[in-house]
């Protein structure tokens, strides 16, 4: 366990943001699993739209960076067109 305040905080703020990601990566998981697991081609555009606007908004709290964002989303978006 630590031995100054200043590292005790920063040990409590650790455990705040580990939880945090924790949910975000959950749901970016889960936002994913949408799209690929939609039986038709209209429900798995329209949770590619919830899952853009979700992936994008990860990048601006700094949960995944820009580029991660944009290939995940270019994979999403190359598996709907390929399901024809």
């Amino acid at each position: 366990m630590a031995n100054h305040t200043s590292s005790e905080k920063r040990y409590r703020q650790t455990i705040k943001r580990e939880e945090r990601n924790r949910y975000y990566r959950t749901r970016i998981k889960n936002v994913v699993k949408a799209v690929t697991g939609a039986k038709s081609k209209e429900e798995a555009s329209e949770a590619f739209k919830k899952a853009n606007r979700y992936l994008h908004s990860m990048v601006s709290k700094g949960v995944l960076k820009k580029n991660t964002a944009a290939r995940k989303v270019s994979r999403l978006s190359a598996f709907i067109n390929k399901t024809a």
